[in-house]
C-alpha cells in the first residue's frame, strides 16, 4: 500500500479538498499534494495530524478493513499487565525513537519505511 494513495482515497471519501486538509492541519496544500502523489514521506507527527483532520484513528491510514487487525500474541498483554511501551524503559525507548524519526530527513524515513515493509513481508511469509 502506498500511503499517499490511501490518504487521497480517505480524503475524497469524506468529500474533503486538499484545501480543507490544509485548514484543519496547518499543512500547506502543496505539501498534502506531494504526500498524496508519493513525492514525500510524512513523519509520524504529520500522519497523526492527517488522521485527526480526516477524523479517523491513525491505524486506518495503514489498514483498509473495518476493524483493526488483532495484535500478534507477542504484543498482546495479559489481564492486568501494562501494554509494552506504556511505561518504564520501553516508554523511554519509544519516545526517543519517535523524536529521532521526527528529526530524520525524508530519505532516511523512506529507508526506514522500506526496511519495515520488507521485514513485515518476510515475517508474514514465514508464518
Amino acid at each position: 500500500m502506498i500511503i499517499g494513495d490511501r490518504l487521497r482515497a480517505l480524503r475524497e471519501g469524506k468529500h474533503l479538498s486538499q484545501g480543507d486538509i490544509e485548514r484543519k492541519t496547518g499543512l500547506l496544500r502543496c505539501y498534502v499534494s506531494r504526500v498524496e502523489n508519493g513525492h514525500t514521506v510524512p513523519s509520524i507527527d504529520t500522519l497523526e495530524k492527517l488522521a485527526r483532520a480526516l477524523e479517523i484513528p491513525l491505524y486506518q491510514l495503514f489498514y483498509e478493513g473495518e476493524m483493526p487487525v488483532a495484535a500478534p500474541a507477542v504484543l498482546q498483554s495479559k489481564v492486568g499487565e501494562a501494554e509494552w511501551g506504556s511505561s518504564g524503559k520501553e516508554a523511554i525507548y519509544l519516545k526517543k525513537l519517535r523524536e529521532l524519526m521526527g528529526e530524520a530527513g525524508e530519505e532516511d524515513r523512506k529507508l526506514v519505511l522500506f526496511l519495515a515493509q520488507k521485514l513485515a513481508t518476510r515475517n508474514r511469509a514465514a508464518h
